[in-house]
């Protein structure tokens, strides 16, 4: 399955290559031993990495840009949000007042909180992506393209994998934790839920603090305290790679045993692939944040420099589990899964 995924992405890569390779005019000659210009070197680009340097799956997002910024030349200024919704609406409003090219943005603050500036960029002539949270009626409206899950989808195939993968049934407990009350950033966990509730699993739903993704020991108390008031659960789902990554620490506050409790979620990072390894994890989804940095930036590239149509690309097409994940361990520690 991992093989299969990563051929795809690759894939996709190269073809984006070969078009960018079109681009460019031909040198022979003298000309090849001199430095020339990339075909969009011209193009000034403003993208939103979501969290804060550093954080996990931040950094594969960062990468994914700072390749698309080497292969095509553009000039891209990152912008770091810490995952604050309220952050990134203020950086958008002062990205869209200094009139980029383009300007990648993360649509975690949602629909009704970007749109109105989401206008005031399509009025500038700014060229929109969004990357990681999809904003549907903002991109109806005024435009743009989405790289990223599509957030129910990945979340409810998740759920099932779960159910099959691991004969939950009627009348199991499981812990979901997610972003609940935030517009925008528990649609995928609210999915699993769901997909849950339908095959009669009791689920418990569980707040999650962006504050966790810097630091998930800050979770441990939340974590424990969860566990500890529902000893018969078998299965929790984690929000992100920095959460999932932490389970062995969750569970050995608790007095769990590897594989004890089925612990499952989004995102890989190498302590996602150490608890894999020690048997801690045993499910995650894969959104390919590499992809979400490097495409947006691409895109309005080829939209800024010859009018292509914005570039909308489905992330997550698979899972990885404790029999594949060694396939992709390299790759983790490269910071391109």
């Amino acid at each position: 399955m991992k093989r299969k995924i990563l051929w795809v992405g690759l894939s996709f890569l190269l073809v984006a290559a070969l078009v960018l390779a079109s681009c460019g005019e031909a040198v022979t000659g003298e000309e090849e031993e001199e430095e020339e210009e990339k075909w969009a070197s011209d193009v000034e680009i403003i993208f939103f990495v979501g969290g804060d340097p550093g954080d996990l799956f931040s950094t594969v997002v960062y990468n994914g840009a700072l390749q698309a910024a080497a292969d095509t030349g553009a000039q891209v200024e990152y912008v770091f949000s810490g995952w604050s919704m309220e952050k990134m609406i203020s950086q958008l409003r002062e990205a869209i007042a200094r009139r980029p090219d383009g300007i990648a943005m993360m649509g975690h603050a949602g629909d009704d909180a970007i749109m109105p500036l989401a206008k005031e960029a399509s009025e500038a002539g700014i060229v929109m992506m969004y990357q990681n949270v999809d904003v549907p009626l903002v991109r109806a409206i005024y435009g743009g393209g989405y790289v990223g899950a599509d957030l129910t989808v990945q979340g409810r195939a998740l759920g099932e994998e779960v159910i099959r993968k691991y004969g939950l049934k009627s009348g199991d407990y499981a812990i979901v934790y997610g972003a609940w009350g935030d517009p925008g950033r528990y649609i995928r966990e609210e999915a699993t839920a769901v997909a849950f509730e339908e095959a009669g699993i009791i689920v418990t739903r569980i707040k999650s603090l962006p504050a966790w993704a810097a630091d998930p020991a800050l979770a441990l108390p939340t974590y424990s305290a969860a566990v500890l008031a529902l000893p018969e659960v078998k299965a929790i789902c984690y929000t992100g790679g920095q959460a999932l990554g932490a389970a062995s620490l969750y569970m050995e506050a608790v007095g769990r045993e590897p594989g004890e409790i089925i612990n499952f979620g989004y995102d890989l990072s190498p302590e996602v692939t150490l608890n894999f390894e020690q048997g801690w994890v045993q499910l995650t989804s894969d959104q390919q944040p590499f992809l979400q940095g490097y495409i947006p930036i691409l895109s309005i590239a080829l939209t800024a420099k010859y009018e292509l149509a914005p570039l909308n690309v489905d992330t997550s097409k698979g899972f990885v589990d404790e029999t594949t994940f060694a396939a992709v361990a390299e790759l983790v520690e490269l910071g391109v899964r």
